[in-house]
C-alpha cells in the first residue's frame, strides 16, 4: 500500500513537472539554440536565484537523506533510498510558491533529478551506484545556483 502510494505521488509530482515544464515552453519564444542553453539551471546574472524556504528544505532533506545512506553494496537499499527521495522530492513540488525565471530555473535544476531519481533503483549494483553519485553531485550543486 505503501508503495503504491508512493507510485502515485510520483506520478503526480511527474505530471506537475511536465505541466510546468510545458507551460514555460508554450511562452519561450527563444531561437532552438538558445532554448536548449535555457534548459540547464542558468545563474541571474551571476547571482544566485532566490528559493522559497520549502524548497531548500527539501533540498536539504534529500541531502541529509543520500548522506545517511550506508549501504552502498546492497542492491535493495537502492529502492529503498530511491522511495525515500521520491517522497521529498514529490513534497518540493507540491509546496512549491516560486514564480517567474526563478521557478523556471528550479525547473532546469530539478529535470535532471527527476530523471536520476526514476533509474536510482536499476537492478544492476554498478548502475545504482552511478547514479547514487550523480544525484549526490547535483543535488550539492543546489546552493551554486540558488539561496
Amino acid at each position: 500500500m505503501k508503495t503504491s502510494l508512493l507510485n502515485i505521488t510520483f506520478v503526480l509530482a511527474l505530471c506537475l513537472t511536465h505541466s510546468c515544464v510545458n507551460q514555460t515552453k508554450e511562452k519561450n519564444t527563444q531561437t532552438e539554440n538558445e532554448d536548449s542553453k535555457s534548459s540547464s539551471v542558468q545563474l541571474n546574472h551571476g547571482n544566485r536565484w532566490s528559493a522559497n524556504p520549502e524548497t531548500t528544505s527539501g533540498i536539504e532533506t534529500m541531502m541529509s537523506i543520500m548522506n545517511s545512506f550506508e549501504k552502498k553494496e546492497e542492491i535493495n537499499a537502492y529502492k529503498e533510498l530511491s522511495e525515500e527521495l521520491k517522497i521529498e522530492f514529490s513534497t518540493i513540488f507540491r509546496k512549491c510558491t516560486m514564480t517567474g525565471e526563478a521557478h523556471n530555473q528550479l525547473h532546469n535544476f530539478l529535470l535532471p533529478i527527476k530523471d536520476l531519481l526514476g533509474s536510482l533503483d536499476s537492478p544492476d549494483l554498478k548502475e545504482c551506484k552511478k547514479i547514487y553519485y550523480k544525484l549526490n553531485t547535483d543535488l550539492k550543486n543546489y546552493t551554486t545556483y540558488f539561496k
